[in-house]
């Protein structure tokens, strides 16, 4: 309670307030006295540093609680057994006094010891009695100050375990006090002086030194859940801001304090929710994908406060990702986009690879999967694929970037999680309906066009029948061959477009057989170009093939040939006198490429989406009177199907020109 100076310097005015040659101040701990201060001592310091209560004439006083006056110690009766045994001190005068506390209780004594008895005067005992009040006032005040620091100590461990921001001002507008989490909130946004720097209101209105809370309330307002937006280091951090005056003597204003609570985590999931229903409004509303794909990736963009977001597609044939949307925040630097990329190239083919979300903390280190160059010419840093499935199936790669430099996210991850589910979901949903629309479609083609395939043999055939049946001898001989060549190719016909009716059956229906093995597409292609060429010897069509030496990639080779067939098939019987034929076989990237090419007149649009369906014949074959069932570039479809590759008509000038791609991994 007192420091030992102080006790040693209010010993020694006990002393000479007495005119006694020592001077003493004992505390009381327990059962013992313990001396804090002391001043003139003749004898030794150890001899009454720490005395049993019973020995010492101090105690005395505290068994009393009365002063103790003794002008001879030899022969007074209250000296206890104990202190009268010390030959050092069994002689002398004694003059004690308590010392209290704030509440009255004994804590000690102030005493005056002369070695030699004497006779103490009034003034003398009212000089220790003014001591002892003294040295009561001092340690009153000691323990209002004790008191006052743990409670200060108390206050600040209080206030840094606080989930707010904590800051106080005096009545100047100097900040007096900061917590521990208002000081992490400062670091947090890069704030290092005194000024705020990037702080608005909720509409994005700057605010500026004396329109922040802490100075309004000093002015007198008082500030209940106002919001305001920190655009410090990174992504911008959302507050609720209260604050008040605080009332001094006489009811000034001494000061004001502001309380800070970080509500960033609930305004963002508040903004993942609204994103989250953006992107199903997208999806609801638009026709594709394509017309989709930027409004979903405006509000991914928007809602992280990232840089850029791309969506890619899938290619299974050709082994690649393709872009069909992306979207940059604005006056962000643009960003340049390949067409395509290979199966575990790449962000988003390496995402397409692993079939799981890669998080990539700063894409300009080395191995980012994002090239130096492209790095530094965006400014780009964090980046985050996320692979968009629909059930086992990896149908795309949502990719999304941002300018600062951030570690994964559970809150993100989960979000653009969320977000590739819906795209996965509406992609399968378009598939089926798709597939809806075109059986719809076709039905009714389908049964039209396949009873009159089946009907125009079957009536060949029925009408040579009769002709045989009602036929005399002379006209059996004459006419009877020719007739039945007619039956019999009819029937040939017909037993063609039946078989061909099955095996695409089965074939969609994935009973056929389809043996996978290694296989040299090249050989194939030449071998099938040169049957081709031999057949149609001497005719007006030229044949052009360019091929590689070899291509080897996993597939059925009978059935890979009868595609080829019936792709140059088609190419002769479309070909006008004098056209052209080409034939591409080439690799690009992990897939095959087979485009096989006439210069007849063009396909239409309306045909286009026909042209796969079974049994469809174009007008041009309509119109040319070109034999055929229309089944084969259904089978062909089927059969690059059960590959996993794809086939369609694309633009190439005149003509027509189909494209088969065909996947060089085993899948």
């Amino acid at each position: 309670m007192l420091t030992s100076g102080a006790a040693d310097q209010l010993a020694a005015l006990v002393a000479r307030a007495a005119d006694a040659p020592a001077g003493l101040i004992h505390f009381a701990q327990g059962d013992r006295l313990r001396l804090y201060g002391g001043w003139g001592l003749s004898i030794p310091w150890d001899t009454v540093a720490d005395v049993p209560v019973g020995d010492a004439l101090a105690g005395v006083v505290l068994r009393t609680d009365a002063p103790l006056i003794i002008n001879d110690v030899a022969s007074d009766a209250r000296v206890p057994g104990g202190w009268a045994a010390r030959s050092e001190s069994s002689r002398g005068a004694y003059l004690g006094h308590p010392v209290r506390d704030q509440t009255g209780a004994v804590l000690g004594i102030c005493c005056a010891f002369d070695p030699l008895p004497r006779e103490w005067s009034g003034a003398q005992i009212a000089a220790v009695a003014e001591a002892a009040q003294v040295a009561t006032l001092l340690i009153n005040e000691q323990l209002a100050r004790h008191e006052i620091d743990q409670q200060r100590r108390f206050l600040d461990a209080v206030l840094d375990s606080l989930h707010d921001g904590v800051t106080a001002c005096d009545a100047d507008g100097k900040v007096v006090f900061v917590n521990e989490r208002m000081r992490r909130m400062l670091r947090a946004n890069g704030q290092t002086g005194d000024q705020l720097d990037g702080v608005t209101d909720s509409a994005g209105n700057p605010i500026k030194g004396d329109q922040l809370g802490l100075f309004r309330a000093l002015r007198g307002e008082h500030i209940r859940d106002e919001e305001v937006v920190w655009h410090g280091r990174g992504r911008s951090r959302h507050y609720l801001v209260d604050a008040q005056p605080i009332a001094g003597p006489g009811g000034r204003t001494a000061g004001a304090v502001q309380a800070v609570q970080d509500v960033t985590r609930r305004r963002r999931v508040e903004g993942f929710r609204i994103c989250e229903l953006t992107v199903a409004a997208a999806l609801a509303e638009a026709p594709s994908i394509e017309a989709a794909g930027p409004r979903v990736l405006e509000a991914v963009v928007s809602t992280l406060e990232w840089a850029h977001a791309e969506l890619w597609l899938v290619d299974e044939a050709a082994g690649v990702v393709r872009p069909v949307a992306r979207w940059s925040a604005p006056g962000a630097n643009a960003v340049e986009i390949p067409d395509d990329l290979p199966f575990g190239q790449g962000l988003a083919g390496r995402a397409w690879q692993v079939g799981k979300p890669l998080w990539i903390r700063d894409v300009g280190r080395p191995q980012s999967l994002i090239s130096r160059e492209t790095a530094e010419s965006t400014d780009l840093h964090a980046a985050l694929a996320i692979p968009v499935r629909e059930g086992f199936e990896t149908l795309g790669v949502l990719t999304a970037f941002s300018d600062g430099i951030e570690g994964a996210e559970d809150e993100v991850l989960a979000l653009m999680a969320g977000i590739a589910a819906h795209i996965g979901q509406y992609l399968e949903r378009s598939r089926i309906a798709d597939l809806e629309r075109q059986l719809d479609r076709s039905k009714n083609e389908y049964l039209a066009l396949v009873g009159h395939e089946l009907r125009t043999p079957l009536t060949s055939i029925s009408a040579y029948t009769e002709l045989l049946r009602e036929a005399d001898e002379k006209t059996l001989v004459a006419d009877g061959p020719r007739l039945i060549e007619v039956i019999e190719r009819n029937t040939t016909q017909l037993r063609a477009i039946i078989n061909e009716l099955m095996e695409l059956s089965a074939l969609e229906a994935g009973h056929a057989d389809v043996q996978i093995s290694p296989m040299d597409l090249a050989a194939v292609v030449r071998d099938s170009v040169d049957k081709t060429r031999d057949a149609i010897h001497g005719a007006p069509v030229v044949i052009d093939a360019e091929m590689p030496a070899e291509l080897v990639l996993p597939g059925d080779r009978k059935r890979l040939r009868q595609v080829v067939d019936n792709l140059l098939g088609n190419a002769v019987k479309y070909s006008p006198d004098g056209g052209h034929i080409g034939v591409t076989l080439r690799a690009s990237g992990r897939a095959a490429e087979l485009a096989v090419s006439d210069t007849g007149r063009n396909v239409s649009t309306d045909e286009r989406e026909k042209l796969f369906t079974g049994f469809y014949r174009t007008s041009r074959a309509a119109d040319r009177a070109i034999p055929g069932s229309g089944l084969g570039l259904t089978l062909s479809r089927a059969v690059v199907s059960r590959h996993h590759g794809s086939i369609e008509l694309v633009e190439e000038g005149a003509g027509t020109t189909i494209l088969v791609r065909l996947p060089m991994d085993a899948r």
